[in-house]
């Protein structure tokens, strides 16, 4: 569930450049690291896991070969669908991992139909944040749980420096604060809600990036062109800024279904 329409905003050379930072089959940063804090203190070991937002089908690979979970990914772009069924069937998985194409709004399952709700990287895109929590209650069994990280703002309105990020990305972006994060989670029913700055984190490594694709200019250049390895430099020269001004934020978001009486 990449953003609120159908129409595809992840080109192949940004999918490129996306794997070549974060790894093969991520589009978002902090791979095998970023789902070990995730899931963090979750058991998973034949538990039913959605992925929102599922992408090119990174986290989903790893939840199943590694977690031992049966995970289904969905999202709403089809050609990142299609690469990762393909993945899938290159790796052949001994838990086969599920992807489904959906369209924006309430989810195609029905209720109480995983024990863990996992996103990275893909609510940030969704306009109705109360819809789509709410939706992550409903299919959840009591007791389970919803694993978020996510790109968040700052406190105000957006800078001139942060309009350009957003033109430069070229993607639908719908952030929230924190705050903002964890009244609407509360707000769908959740227990133990929990929202943790990461932004210290990312700014770092968002300055890292920078600097390697600068110093592997020619690798990019000959991986997507002249002219989109000149786009993703700025793009990524925009991202910094935004960040070390603490203006685009990230965090991960925890939070538990209650379990029923009794």
């Amino acid at each position: 569930m990449a953003q609120d329409s159908h129409d595809s905003e992840y080109n192949d050379a940004m999918v490129a450049v996306l794997e070549w930072l974060w790894g093969r089959d991520f589009m978002a940063p902090g791979g095998a690291g970023n789902i070990e804090k995730m899931l963090r203190g979750i058991e998973t070991r034949d538990r039913e896991i959605l992925d929102i937002g599922s992408g090119l089908g990174g986290p989903a690979f790893l939840l199943s070969r590694d977690y031992q979970a049966e995970v289904t990914g969905i999202d709403i772009e089809p050609h990142l669908l299609a690469r990762a069924r393909q993945r899938a069937q290159e790796l052949n998985l001994q838990r086969p991992v599920i992807f489904e194409q959906v369209s924006p709004g309430p989810l195609p399952f029905e209720d109480r139909s995983f024990d863990i709700v996992f996103s990275s990287g893909a609510i940030t895109q969704v306009d109705d944040k109360s819809g789509m929590f709410l939706e992550c209650a409903r299919v959840l069994r009591p007791g389970g749980y919803l694993t978020v990280y996510d790109w968040l703002k700052a406190e105000g309105d957006y800078s001139p420096d942060m309009m350009y990020f957003f033109e430069m990305e070229g993607l639908t972006y719908s952030l929230a604060t924190l705050e903002e994060t964890r009244k609407v989670v509360q707000k769908a029913g959740f227990d133990e809600v929990s929202v943790e700055d990461a932004s210290d984190w990312y700014r770092v490594k968002s300055r890292s990036e920078y600097e390697q694709l600068k110093r592997e200019f020619d690798r990019i250049e000959r991986l997507i062109g002249t002219h989109d390895a000149n786009h993703m430099l700025g793009n990524w020269r925009a991202l910094v800024v935004v960040c070390e001004q603490g203006e685009l934020r990230q965090a991960y978001t925890r939070a538990r279904k209650p379990a029923e009486p009794g």
